[in-house]
């Protein structure tokens, strides 16, 4: 064998595991790229955490005034 011909292959092998790796690295990408955007689907704003505790915290004034009223009616 020639050493032109093992220089050549040995070129093509490192080629082809090049071209593997930025395959997997491109597919990983695109993998992290559609997390990101379903975390952005799924992110809570600010004003949606507002709103939701002001509506748990109005439910929960609303239990304890029953509560206040129930145990004054026993005193």
């Amino acid at each position: 064998m020639e050493m032109t011909s093992l220089v050549d292959m040995l070129l093509g092998m490192l080629a082809a595991a090049g071209a593997w790796w930025a395959n997997g690295m491109s597919r990983e990408q695109k993998r992290v790229e559609k997390l990101m955007n379903k975390t952005r689907e799924d992110y809570a704003t600010r004003a949606d955490m507002k709103d939701d505790m002001r509506r748990v915290m109005e439910a929960l004034h609303r239990v304890e005034d029953k509560l206040d009223k129930v145990l004054s009616r026993e005193l």
